[in-house]
């Protein structure tokens, strides 16, 4: 004869069955409010700088991580792979202020013409910006004129920010491939 369960073991099952399924049925997501994340009003910033990228002499800034097994292309050195963190000064000079290190890889991309994609963080050290960062993340073609790379982030008081970054190369020497590139940053942030 099967044995049956009496009304308080039922209740005492049930309510273990609704005590794990509740415990693993977290949601995924919620929403969120402006308020909540600490919004105030959207800024809008303009930042002014340049970066050095220092490939050679003593001290490096930026170093091959990895290139082609082949030189398969002419001028672009297609998979050549750089890990850079490299200065971003106030002026052109070399020994202008220190605001801030562009952290990250640049990889030559393009088979055809030097296209690199930019994977990188402008680290800020100075000022109001101090210990923020703007991530960047596009394809930079070297040796166009005026380049523009989207900002797709940023932590500090640069959270939840977007925009586009401005590249102009200032100066490259092309016996040591050291360069100065003079950068426009317009972001959107709260």
């Amino acid at each position: 004869m099967p044995k049956t369960l009496h009304k308080p073991q039922f209740l005492i099952i049930i309510f273990l069955l609704h005590f794990f399924i509740t415990i693993h049925s977290k949601p995924f997501s919620r929403n969120l409010s402006q308020k909540s994340l600490h919004f105030k009003n959207e800024k809008q910033t303009h930042l002014h700088f340049y970066f050095h990228d220092i490939v050679s002499g003593p001290h490096p800034t930026a170093v091959k991580v990895a290139s082609p097994t082949t030189n398969n292309t002419i001028l672009g050195q297609f998979g050549l792979v750089m890990m850079m963190d490299d200065p971003l000064t106030v002026g052109p000079e070399p020994h202008s202020k220190l605001v801030g290190r562009a952290q990250g890889i640049y990889a030559s991309a393009d088979m055809k013409e030097i296209g690199f994609l930019m994977v990188l963080n402008y680290c800020f050290i100075e000022g109001k910006y101090n210990g923020s960062t703007l991530s960047i993340l596009g394809r930079n073609a070297a040796l166009t004129t005026m380049r523009e790379m989207p900002v797709v982030g940023g932590t500090g008081l640069f959270r939840f920010a977007t925009g586009y970054a401005q590249a102009k190369t200032h100066s490259i020497d092309f016996k040591t491939g050291n360069a100065v590139v003079e950068y426009n940053v317009f972001v959107v942030h709260y």
